[in-house]
């Protein structure tokens, strides 16, 4: 049996069937709609225009604040069992004060809760063996939010999971070459941009849905807080999907997991 086919141990075959359900179905709307029973993604066609402008804005003022937390002070912590739910509840919070201002409440919401979700993401790397001290892995955790954004609606977004991430790595690749070089103070560069560019259109596209779900009348009746929780909850399934196959990699080589990874979707889409 050559290295490529080897089997994997028991327990990390099952670790990647889960990271395969996380990583090939990351369809928020989705969720929410198996949530609520209602659905959500026909809801964005009656979104006002300038609701679109101003989400984008928001969108990538909240990134940018997120990119700056990454690479400045994300390394440092002790590795432990991660605590999403600390994460979560608080997230619960600052949804609800949003779901009871309105849209308004967007630009200055949005940035609290993606980097409590940041904080979280870092935990589930750490905890699978990632070294936060260096800028690769840091970059790796912004990644999760392009990773959790593919839409039926959003053609280069269809992407599979290694397809979105290759681009993702080669962007994130270029600036981290780029901002080792010249430091945090070129935030703004065409490498930094535009790897910053793909991950707020992808992002944008899950924030949308987050948005429109409180036109639904059976998820706005529930409330902001828990459409922010199942916001959470489903960045954080991508995260520990993306670094278990990280982590695999790490142990088994690429080749071999990309192996396993592509048969376990191959028998995953048969049973649908």
């Amino acid at each position: 049996m050559d290295g490529v086919t080897a089997p994997l141990a028991g327990e990390h075959h099952t670790a990647l069937v889960a990271a395969v359900a996380a990583l090939e179905n990351p369809n928020f709307a989705t969720r929410l709609a198996d949530f609520a029973g209602a659905p959500v993604s026909r809801v964005l066609a009656t979104l006002p225009r300038f609701v679109d402008k101003g989400l984008t804005k928001a969108v990538d003022a909240a990134l940018q604040r997120c990119l700056r937390t990454a690479i400045q002070s994300l390394d440092g912590k002790p590795v432990r069992q991660p605590r999403p739910w600390m994460s979560t509840i608080a997230a619960g919070v600052t949804g609800g004060v949003s779901g009871f201002v309105g849209v308004a409440a967007l630009p200055v919401e949005l940035p609290v809760t993606t980097t409590l979700m940041l904080r979280a993401i870092a935990d589930i790397a750490r905890h699978n063996g990632e070294d936060l001290s260096q800028l690769e892995p840091r970059l790796a955790c912004l990644q999760v939010f392009a990773l959790g954004a593919r839409s039926a609606g959003a053609t280069h977004s269809n992407m599979g999971y290694f397809s979105s991430r290759a681009l993702l790595t080669r962007l994130s690749g270029n600036a981290a070459a780029f901002l080792v070089e010249r430091g945090t103070a070129e935030l703004t560069a065409p490498m930094v941009h535009k790897l910053m560019a793909e991950i707020v259109s992808r992002f944008s596209i899950v924030v949308s849905d987050r948005l429109a779900a409180s036109a639904v009348p059976v998820i706005g009746a529930v409330g902001g807080a828990t459409v922010n929780v199942v916001f959470m909850n489903h960045f954080q399934r991508v995260a520990r999907g993306h670094f278990t196959v990280r982590r695999l990699e790490r142990r088994y080589g690429p080749d071999l997991v990309r192996h396993h990874y592509a048969q376990i979707a191959r028998q995953a889409a048969a049973r649908r």
